[in-house]
């Protein structure tokens, strides 16, 4: 861990206060070493050319005092000259030959060119600060999350006990079930918006964290400094800190164990966070759970010392060891059986399994009905009792709460092609059924 604390920071703040998104005003307000700034300055001046000082305060997210202190240190040291200024613009500085060779030195130890980033303690300061599992889920609140969904009451007073608990959940049944699309929406539970850093700096080693894939940015807030003023107001939060939604993470089938430690591009020799790193703070849900390009035992080992100590151990390219905070609500969801994926002892640890079932017949006409208004269409009169009695009682086809989208789209598909009224009768329903189930039949397969 980085030995140098911003005196800004308070490392057992109760939320994140204003000490911990105070804008910098000096370099040790930063945490960060002279030389660090310096060289991130070089690069910033390498990949985008000539720039102000107002171009890099924006590109650095520093103030403009900050700023100025650096541009003297690189004037000083013959690594930066000075160009003639342009209208208002101000001043415009551009490597000499000297800075492009310190620029090259700095790319090549770490390619990483965006704001500067806050140490490694500030951000262990703010990811506990703004804990997911500070904001507890109760009844009331699961109820109304989910006030427009359709999801047996016993189901989801589980899913609230479950995350109230803070516990990683583990959730399985029959595809079709609903698995990914409820635990997705457990996120509406999660409350207020969350400060993600753009990039963590460890001692003098830099991994990027922020993805907008995952972290989806708020709207600029009304006393954050607007662009043409940030050399001077002090108002707002820390610009190396993005306003953000709770982070949502998602991985599949396509999960490997790279994906969970630190990443190297050694050609930009960039680092960047792990899945779970870029889902602090909110969830991560690994779906297909038992699909993964790995074994399962060795997907499941790697989550067991996160999951007891609420803390996790990653390694930067040098070798360099460090942790963070694991504060994430963990999900595991699967169409397998859970005990052929893991043994007892796993299983206990995880606390709360949720089996998520075909849904009652009430529910179901439920969701037929929703589906249906959504989709501009109208059942005639016995329609849903032939699909229900007929069809899926004959076929034992268990009511999934998947089927009404995708049955009520093909026919929607099938009434725009046709220009039929937009009324759904037992025959489309039909249709749609043959259409989305696969049949085999030998008997109607040409003889050789």
């Amino acid at each position: 861990m980085s030995s140098m604390v911003s005196p800004t920071v308070r490392l057992k703040a109760d939320r994140p206060d204003d000490a911990l998104l105070a804008r910098p005003s000096r370099i040790e307000d930063t945490g960060l070493s002279f030389d660090l700034l310096l060289e991130l300055v070089l690069k910033h001046l390498y990949t985008k050319g000539v720039q102000t000082q107002g171009d890099l305060a924006a590109g650095l997210a520093l103030s403009g005092a900050i700023v100025a202190m650096l541009i003297a240190q690189l004037k000083r040291q013959a690594s930066i000259e000075v160009l003639t200024a342009v209208a208002q613009n101000g001043l415009r500085y551009a490597l000499t030959d000297k800075g492009r060779v310190g620029a090259l030195e700095a790319m090549d130890r770490s390619g990483y060119t965006g704001p500067a980033p806050i140490t490694l303690e500030h951000y262990e300061a703010l990811c506990l600060a703004q804990s997911v599992h500070r904001h507890q889920g109760t009844l009331s609140a699961m109820h109304a999350a989910f006030a427009d969904t359709v999801i047996p009451r016993d189901l989801l007073d589980q899913l609230g006990s479950a995350v109230h608990s803070a516990r990683p959940i583990f959730v399985y049944g029959l595809p079709g079930t609903g698995k990914t699309f409820i635990t997705q929406r457990i996120s509406r539970l999660l409350g207020e918006a969350v400060y993600v850093p753009h990039a963590v700096a460890v001692g003098e080693e830099i991994f990027q964290l922020f993805d907008p894939a995952f972290h989806h940015a708020l709207e600029q807030p009304v006393d954050a400094a607007p662009d043409d003023d940030i050399l001077h107001l002090q108002r707002g939060h820390d610009p190396r800190l993005v306003h953000c939604r709770r982070p949502f993470v998602m991985s599949g089938g396509e999960l490997t164990m790279a994906g969970l430690e630190i990443g190297v591009d050694e050609r930009a020799r960039l680092e960047t966070a792990p899945l779970q790193l870029k889902a602090s703070n909110g969830i991560y849900l690994i779906d297909d759970l038992g699909r993964q390009r790995m074994p399962v035992t060795e997907l499941f080992n790697r989550w067991i010392v996160p999951m007891e100590s609420k803390q996790d151990y990653l390694t930067l390219a040098s070798g360099k060891r460090f942790q963070v905070p694991f504060d994430v609500i963990l999900i595991f969801s699967t169409n397998l059986e859970p005990r052929d994926l893991a043994d007892d002892a796993f299983l206990r640890r995880i606390g709360h399994k949720i089996h998520f079932k075909p849904m009652p017949e009430a529910e179901y006409r439920r969701i037929w009905q929703d589906m249906l208004a959504a989709r501009e269409l109208q059942a005639e009169p016995g329609a849903l009792d032939y699909l229900i009695e007929e069809l899926h009682a004959k076929h034992g086809v268990p009511l999934l709460p998947s089927h009404p989208r995708d049955l009520s789209g093909m026919i929607r598909d099938r009434v725009r092609y046709t220009g039929e009224a937009p009324v759904v009768t037992p025959a489309h329903m039909r249709d749609a059924w043959e259409n989305f189930f696969v049949s085999f039949d030998r008997d109607t397969l040409p003889q050789e």
